[in-house]
């Protein structure tokens, strides 16, 4: 049983791989100055950076849970969401209201892909 993980710090793997399957973490924007709709692309251009990094892409998507501080901004979440979903590929998703690390993060995005 091989377990590969990158990107390692004192409490938690960003990408972790095993069997075939790639985890990839929570991830928020770097600029929390922008409303979520840029906050969501910000993820979502980390992401596809770890899901390259484990030799995989969005197009191989299994799931996503999609964490947001304002279940009224969800449409404009979604706006993001949709620009850069693969065609034809979309995972499982759920969309959850919850406090986040802060209060300007508006929005947190976990997935998991196929290799």
């Amino acid at each position: 049983m091989t377990i590969t993980r990158h990107d390692q710090n004192d409490i938690m793997s960003k990408v972790v791989e095993h069997n075939g399957v790639v985890y990839v973490s929570g991830n928020t924007a770097d600029d929390n100055s922008v409303g979520i709709k840029e906050q969501t692309a910000q993820v979502l251009k980390k992401i596809d950076g770890y899901l390259a990094q484990a030799g995989t892409d969005k197009s191989k998507l299994l799931s996503a849970t999609v964490y947001v501080a304002d279940m009224s901004q969800k449409p404009m979440m979604n706006e993001a969401w949709q620009a850069w979903l693969s065609p034809g590929n979309h995972p499982t998703r759920a969309c959850v209201c919850t406090g986040l690390g802060s209060p300007e993060t508006l929005v947190e995005i976990v997935v998991t892909a196929a290799k």
